[in-house]
């Protein structure tokens, strides 16, 4: 398949208050690319949904080289509203994931603006004609990546955060054989009743708008996108953070302002693509992958790869209960709750040492599995 670089308009300038926006929503500083994204041109693409999307790309980047055996390669797939900056708080000297030891990979998932999306699709797929999307059609279209473009027949780890942690227990299941080593940080392998229902709320604050009017807005719908903005600066976070007054620590003087700052860097998003990826969330459970009839814990029993379950305690997604009992049906899972009070956003080591914790989780997690 055809590889290209892309480059697309950079959406700097925002400061600190897109930095609380990665606070709710946990998308890069970034969010689109600053050029450095390559496009791995899918072809005509078959969702899982039955719709056949012609011409689909696949947005990614990569670090490090690759080694003569292609045994050191790590995946780390985007989250919601993220994209394939999000993980650098991992990659670099003296963290988990040193370039000059690993080829890092790492991929933006459908609908996030820069692989296929309802925002770049042209008709009669874009916007809200775009096919609705299931995780496993991500993990799908990077398994082509790897094996076609690299020739990677094993992954060192798939390493992934909240709808990134969804994609990689689902490669778990899907390629028990290629994976050794899966990490899942405030994530489950499927959306338990709760979330489907938080995240309907999140859907409704953005559809109530009149000018979203079906997903064929001429304008973004900003009073929608707005709402939305509020309902994830509500959840992103934990209780125990605003009890505190954390914002008042990021340079915000009360609620309404650290709140206005989050409405400023949800206004740059697409509405579609929000909602799109939203749905693809709420949907994703890795029993509906073919060959397990709808069967969770036969799906999880399946997992070949050594597995490391890192909830937040505090998150209130993604909640630690619901990892516990993943991790007593995977064979080979340890769990190791983050202790925070950034909420979700502990996992995308938001909070001071959170990213440290990570890092030195995950770094003893690799170097266990080197030396089994």
């Amino acid at each position: 398949m055809t590889i290209r670089s892309c480059g697309a308009r950079r959406a700097g300038g925002l400061g600190l208050a897109m930095f609380l926006v990665s606070l709710c929503g946990f998308g890069s500083s970034s969010l689109l690319s600053d050029g450095d994204n390559k496009i791995f041109e899918l072809g005509d693409v078959l969702f899982e949904s039955g719709v056949t999307l012609p011409d689909a790309r696949l947005s990614y980047v990569t670090q490090g080289t690759l080694n003569s055996s292609k045994t050191n390669a790590v995946l780390l797939p985007s989250w919601y509203s993220g994209n394939h900056h999000g993980y650098e708080f991992l990659i670099g000297p003296e963290k988990a994931l040193d370039p000059a030891e690993y080829f890092i990979v790492s991929t933006d998932m459908f609908a996030n603006g820069l692989s296929s999306s309802p925002s770049n699709a042209p008709p009669p797929f874009a916007g809200p004609d775009f096919p609705e999307i299931a995780i496993r059609d991500n993990v799908r279209a990077t398994h082509r990546l790897l094996t076609e473009e690299f020739g990677i027949e094993r992954l060192k780890a798939v390493i992934g955060f909240s709808m990134g942690a969804q994609q990689a227990l689902q490669w778990a299941v899907s390629y028990p054989e290629m994976v050794e080593a899966a990490v899942a940080i405030c994530g489950n392998a499927k959306e338990y009743p709760f979330g489907i229902v938080r995240l309907e709320g999140a859907k409704s604050a953005l559809m109530a708008d009149a000018a979203w009017n079906g997903g064929r807005y001429d304008e973004p719908p900003e009073v929608g996108l707005k709402a939305i903005a509020r309902h994830w600066a509500s959840w992103g976070v934990s209780q125990e953070w605003w009890r505190r007054e954390t914002y008042r620590d990021l340079g915000y003087e009360s609620i309404e302002k650290r709140l206005l700052a989050a409405e400023s860097g949800w206004l740059t998003r697409d509405a579609n693509n929000l909602l799109w990826q939203a749905k693809m969330w709420q949907r994703h459970n890795v029993g509906d992958t073919p060959g397990f009839d709808g069967d969770f814990e036969k799906a999880l029993r399946s997992i070949k790869a050594k597995a490391l379950l890192m909830p937040s305690e505090t998150d209130l997604y993604f909640p630690v209960a619901d990892a516990e009992y993943e991790s007593r049906i995977i064979p080979d899972a340890k769990l190791l709750p983050i202790p925070s009070i950034w909420g979700h956003g502990a996992g995308a080591g938001r909070g001071p040492g959170d990213a440290e914790f990570l890092n030195q989780a995950i770094t003893e997690f690799l170097e266990g599995q080197g030396s089994q």
